[in-house]
């Protein structure tokens, strides 16, 4: 492993800028709190933000924090952190492992930590940078809710509208490589949640035929919705659908009144998106119809995100940013990806919410891994949201921090050139493992 002493302070997440971080990381994983429930981890951030200088504002549509570094004139650069765990048993081992139900197997720790480092080494180097830092610290992100809420309860109002916003998350590759979108394709996936209540008619178990089986449709519903997959998206599609839940009974001999289904659909464009909801929908009612069920089914759309689409322009900033940063045989390309994210909502996406039509985003991939747990895995880790997810923070951390720090550079203005981008460093305390062969299977990051 080298890892070479970098010759800008700027880029030296060390002793008292990095312990800090490493010490919220350890704490957020610890004690995991699900989308809607960050209080705690709401509090930690803020309070992190605030130690630093930042002007901390909480409760922002919901538990939402933002914490504001003014340094004179200049660009108005927003880094998004996410604040929620999602509802999953931990079995990774870690001596600071959750439990309570709960895991941050998505990476958001990371992502606090990385935004409270950033956000510590840029206030340490005011005088490398001129303009504004807004950190957001956002909820509920797993249900695709958060950023609407923080839009809805008036964050560009509140906190002027950004010249970009900057975003990473967690990735199952090597710790100091990042990966960015093209501008063919969209980075995440469009994608929908629907809830789903079929309505029968509650009976006996003895007497079936006095009842009208809800479970019955519902069987029949899950069976047939695979054909909109396999049978009515071509391949150039890439749908996905997913029925995650399924709710009914109480008790073996009672036929329940309802049945509950949770599903949800990713598509690449919203056009697939809409074609495969109404055949959702179609599906549902035809299948309630032919099980005479006595009310017309329930479907509720509980999200929707669209595709998001980095800014062609500041992502080749902050590319070549990162690639004076770790070179470029450490910086990739991310192959469009069936995840999603309610990251595109801050942007274009986002215009009926906030207001702006022109809001550049940037948001790119930040590698998980020790040398010791990539060369183990053979490329094959533990994926996002998966019990066994387990980053390295020796190693993710301190690179993070690094890939956030350039990436707001690349926007803000410099001291004697207001408005201009400020020039990226060369190097960084990154370790330099050959990038993943081509054929070393990975996995999308966010939701």
């Amino acid at each position: 492993m080298n890892q070479p002493e970098p010759p800008d302070p700027v880029l030296a997440p060390a002793g008292t800028a990095l312990r800090p971080a490493l010490t919220l990381y350890l704490d957020v994983h610890r004690n995991p709190e699900p989308s809607g429930e960050e209080r705690r981890t709401a509090g930690l951030f803020a309070a992190r933000l605030a130690a630093l200088g930042l002007d901390v504002t909480r409760g922002v549509g919901g538990h939402g924090v933002v914490g504001v570094l003014r340094n004179g004139e200049g660009p108005r650069v927003y880094l998004r952190a996410e604040l929620d765990a999602l509802p999953l048993e931990e079995r990774t081992g870690l001596p600071y492992a959750a439990g309570n139900g709960a895991m941050h197997a998505c990476g958001h720790d990371l992502h606090l930590a990385a935004a409270t480092g950033a956000a510590d080494l840029l206030a340490r180097a005011a005088e490398r940078w001129r303009g504004t830092l807004v950190v957001l610290g956002q909820p509920a992100e797993e249900t695709l809710t958060g950023a609407r809420a923080m839009l809805e309860d008036g964050l560009y109002e509140r906190f002027g509208r950004p010249d970009v916003v900057l975003a990473q998350h967690a990735a199952p590759l090597p710790s100091g490589m990042v990966a960015h979108g093209t501008r063919h394709a969209p980075m995440t996936a469009a994608s929908t949640a629907l809830d789903v209540v079929l309505h029968g008619r509650g009976g006996h178990a003895g007497t079936p035929h006095l009842a009208v089986d809800p479970v019955v449709t519902a069987a029949a519903v899950i069976t047939r919705l695979q054909t909109v997959v396999s049978r009515e998206s071509s391949p150039a599609d890439q749908l996905t659908l997913t029925v995650g839940t399924v709710r009914a009974g109480t008790a073996v001999n009672v036929v329940p009144d309802t049945a509950e289904l949770g599903i949800g659909l990713r598509a690449l464009t919203d056009a697939s998106l809409d074609r495969a909801l109404a055949a959702v929908e179609r599906i549902v009612r035809a299948e309630c119809a032919a099980s005479a069920c006595p009310r017309e089914p329930g479907i509720t759309t509980v999200s929707r995100t669209p595709a998001l689409w980095g800014d062609p322009s500041a992502t080749r900033a902050v590319r070549a940013a990162h690639t004076g940063l770790y070179g470029s045989a450490r910086v990739a390309d991310w192959p469009p990806s069936l995840a999603s994210e309610d990251f595109p909502l801050y942007g274009g996406a986002g215009a009926a919410l906030h207001g702006e039509k022109d809001v550049p985003l940037v948001y790119w991939m930040v590698g998980t891994a020790s040398p010791r747990q990539w060369a183990a895995s053979a490329g094959r880790l533990p994926p996002n949201h998966s019990p066994l997810f387990a980053p390295d923070p020796r190693t993710a951390l301190p690179a993070a921090i690094n890939a956030l720090v350039v990436a707001a550079l690349s926007a803000l203005a410099g001291p004697e050139t207001a408005g201009r981008a400020a020039p990226g460093p060369k190097s960084s305390r990154v370790w330099r493992r050959p990038p993943p062969e081509p054929g070393a299977r990975t996995t999308p990051g966010p939701c």
